[in-house]
């Protein structure tokens, strides 16, 4: 099984800075890493991406976070980290962490997730 945990949100202003970290647990060695990030959602918008790394570095974002937010991985460990600058009330949202795992040999992906973490940014 594989668990996730993520922390660091909470209340901001605009303009201010968060950092949000998460970090997959794993208790069987047959899961193998592909992926980690966040997705966000707001009540009446959109179920949207965040940030997403890959086991090989590669990153994408939301067209809404680029170059405001950044996205990177421990070298040794699943753990992901989310720095949020120039922050937005438009940011305000429930952020839900995701870990993808692969599982032995099997082709499909398998995707946990965690309980989310509220930011919000107001004045």
């Amino acid at each position: 099984q594989v668990q996730v945990t993520e922390s660091g949100g909470g209340l901001v202003q605009p303009g201010g800075s968060l950092r949000l970290s998460c970090a997959a647990s794993v208790s069987d060695h047959m899961y193998s890493f592909n992926n980690m990030g966040w997705y966000r959602q707001a009540p009446g918008k959109e179920w949207e991406l965040v940030a997403n790394i890959r086991y090989n570095n590669n990153i994408k974002y939301g067209d809404s976070v680029k170059g405001r937010f950044t996205i990177s991985k421990a070298d040794a460990a699943a753990t992901v980290y989310l720095q949020m600058n120039c922050l937005k009330p438009e940011d305000t949202a429930v952020y839900y962490c995701t870990a993808v795992y692969a599982y032995g040999f099997a082709l499909s992906m398998n995707a946990f997730w965690g309980q989310g973490t509220q930011v919000t940014v107001s004045s």
